[in-house]
């Protein structure tokens, strides 16, 4: 996607320098920031940090954190120890242990002494078709919005209003996103839109990543607290949600950022529309229950504090709740696939049961 006009994607190697550079999203939207991972740490600590977010970006970066922990050992040993660590780093998105799991196919079976270079291209590889399958999803889900435009647009409608959660846009893949790939191909193809953006406590994904990548962009967009969505939906302000997913279970059911089940079931009740997108590597075969996947529990302090722009521009933390107060912070939750409408993957649009998305499942493991 582009940047003030100028092409970017969120990760990018340098094998001049054996290094990742990545957009540290922490310091967005008040700075743009690139930061440089030489190694395993750097790369773990993005993940963990969020200087990296996202479940297709996360597990891109982990590849690459692969690849850099090769360069200083590359033994059976070495790799299983640098898999264990970068795995370690977001328990809820499957995109991770998934790219690993992918990576240690292909390199298991080589020589020690030609992994690295065999790492570094197969983390590339992963990053290409991440953005690939991502472009191919926006131009599935376009069909949807622009059908849907054409029916709201006979009823005199001025613009198609989407509310989304969270961040589900390029920042959050290697590029085009996912909830937010079908909205910049109906953009380009014309359709007028309007973006309803959650905030997305406690982190304020939406606010920060979301609203900042619509502005990059040029497309119209409102940041909403994340309560106002039911209310707006009431009022037939909103005509379809479409958020991401960083985990999908095999009946259907999407682990999404905390606050997306209340979302869906204001959808379910005012008959608007809920999608999720995403690409297949994010469908979980070995979990049917929603409620089996593990969901992470950050820290309190996200939730007690927020960070914004003070008078002089300077980024800074406050505390927003009484001193000593407990604070809880599960980072996920689960919405049910009878609340879902259809799931927008790369490979077509599917119902989120186990039976529309068998055909996804016999592509994946044709025996």
């Amino acid at each position: 996607m582009k940047i003030d006009g100028r092409s970017s994607r969120t990760i990018w190697a340098d094998p001049a320098d054996r290094a990742v550079h990545v957009i540290d999203q922490t310091a967005l939207p008040h700075a743009f920031t690139v930061k440089r991972l030489a190694g395993l740490k750097d790369a773990a600590d993005a993940i963990q940090a969020m200087t990296v977010r996202g479940a297709p970006l996360i597990g891109v970066t982990a590849a690459y954190g692969l690849a850099l922990a090769l360069a200083a050992d590359s033994s059976d040993d070495g790799m299983e120890r640098a898999i264990q660590r970068l795995t370690a780093t977001r328990p809820t998105a499957v995109n991770l242990r998934w790219a690993l799991a992918e990576m240690r196919a292909g390199l298991m079976p080589l020589p020690p002494a030609a992994r690295t270079e065999a790492a570094w291209a197969r983390a590339r590889a992963l990053a290409d078709a991440d953005a690939a399958a991502n472009e191919t999803l926006g131009n599935h889900g376009l069909t949807l919005l622009a059908a849907l435009w054409e029916t709201r647009r006979a009823e005199g409608a001025a613009c198609l209003n989407i509310l989304t959660h969270c961040n589900a846009g390029w920042l959050a893949t290697v590029d085009w996103g996912t909830a937010l790939a079908p909205v910049y191909k109906a953009f380009e193809d014309g359709i007028p839109l309007h973006v309803w953006v959650d905030e997305t406590r406690p982190r304020n994904q939406g606010a920060s990543l979301t609203a900042r990548e619509l502005s990059w962009q040029g497309i119209a967009h409102t940041v909403i607290a994340d309560n106002a969505g039911g209310h707006l939906m009431q009022q037939g302000l909103v005509d379809l949600c479409l958020v991401g997913a960083d985990r999908v279970t095999a009946r259907g059911d999407v682990c999404n950022k905390i606050g997306t089940y209340l979302k869906a079931l204001a959808a379910w009740d005012n008959g608007v529309p809920f999608y999720a997108a995403l690409p297949s590597s994010t469908i979980d075969w070995d979990i049917e229950d929603g409620r089996a996947i593990p969901i992470e529990e950050r820290s309190p302090s996200e939730v007690s504090h927020i960070a914004g722009a003070g008078p002089d521009g300077q980024v800074i933390a406050v505390r927003l709740t009484p001193e000593g107060s407990p604070c809880a912070n599960p980072g996920f939750d689960v919405t049910p696939a009878r609340l879902i409408t259809a799931l927008i993957t790369e490979q077509g649009i599917h119902p989120a049961s186990t039976e529309g998305l068998a055909p996804l499942r016999s592509r994946r493991n044709p025996s």
